[in-house]
């Protein structure tokens, strides 16, 4: 049995799932996927007058149109977007929490769609908004949830502490109700039931949002740990350009529903650059000239 210090001292190795096909290069694979939402109208109270006739009462957003694109295996793959351009909705289908109403999306050679189950044990994400049980301390949460991946034993304990020390989560903090800690310390928590479930593919949604610069730089080196020790694939959507900037090989741009950019960081300024007559833009000012608004800007749309 291991002593909590050697838990400490060791790497953290849990265990992993097969993947279905270890020879592909691709991780995922999005085949022209589009999806649209229906808006119906309000009921109509009996103050308001009636619309006219002809006057559309119902309204689609195309939050993703004809998307295509694949994430190599064991890359570091960001997705940048303003409010509402489609990227959430783009990380709900590969990880089965939307259906594409067009196109595929595989993840190791598995269809998102027809192995639900299969994929569902490859991935974990983590979005802006984690859910816990709020009563329940750090510790129970992590337990709990670390169960329904069929992983315990005695030395589980010590990785919790050990995962939750690496991000920042000072042990007596461990036990504390989860209602007492701020949106911060939650959200580290998230990550760690993210990283402690050992994802073969690993999809973040502004996983950093809420956090102080410390923190940010924490859960960005494990991210970087995870992908080198583990395998691991990442796709990350953000705002935070520096951030896009530290972790990622390659970046799409999507605005509007549309991929509208794909390169690493440094082609997307050379070749935006040389459009813009500007040498050395930023990575925010080729964001802008491509979609013609900043990360802030809000859109109207079923998005975010």
């Amino acid at each position: 049995m291991l002593t909590e210090e050697r838990v400490h001292s060791r790497p953290i190795t849990p265990p992993r799932p097969a993947l279905p096909l270890d020879g592909l290069a691709d991780a995922v694979v999005v085949d022209r996927v589009s999806k649209v939402f229906v808006r119906k109208p309000l009921v109509r109270l009996p103050w308001r007058r009636a619309e006219e006739p002809g006057k559309a009462k119902q309204k689609e957003v195309r939050a993703i149109d004809d998307v295509a694109f694949a994430v190599r295996r064991n890359e570091i793959f960001g997705v940048l977007g303003a409010n509402g351009s489609g990227k959430s909705t783009l990380i709900r289908m590969m990880s089965t929490l939307l259906i594409p109403d067009r196109g595929r999306i595989r993840v190791f050679g598995l269809d998102v769609r027809r192995d639900e189950r299969e994929v569902k044990k490859l991935i974990n994400r983590v979005s802006v908004e984690a859910s816990f049980f709020k009563k329940l301390s750090p510790m129970e949460n992590l337990l709990y949830a670390l169960r329904l991946y069929g992983r315990g034993g005695s030395s589980l304990r010590g990785e919790i502490v050990a995962i939750l020390g690496e991000l920042g989560v000072k042990a007596e903090r461990v036990n504390q109700p989860l209602e007492q800690l701020s949106r911060g310390m939650q959200q580290k928590v998230a990550i760690a039931r993210a990283l402690l479930a050992s994802p073969v593919l690993l999809l973040l949604d502004e996983p950093t949002t809420g956090l102080d610069p410390r923190s940010k730089k924490d859960v960005q080196g494990f991210v970087h740990r995870l992908r080198d020790e583990h395998d691991a694939t990442i796709i990350l959507c953000t705002h935070d350009m520096a951030e896009a900037e530290e972790l990622c090989d390659r970046i799409a741009v999507i605005d509007k529903g549309r991929l509208v950019a794909l390169d690493t960081v440094d082609g997307l300024k050379r070749s935006v650059g040389l459009q813009m007559g500007d040498l050395d833009p930023s990575l925010e000012d080729v964001f802008i000239y491509l979609t013609g608004r900043s990360l802030e800007d809000e859109e109207d749309e079923d998005d975010e």
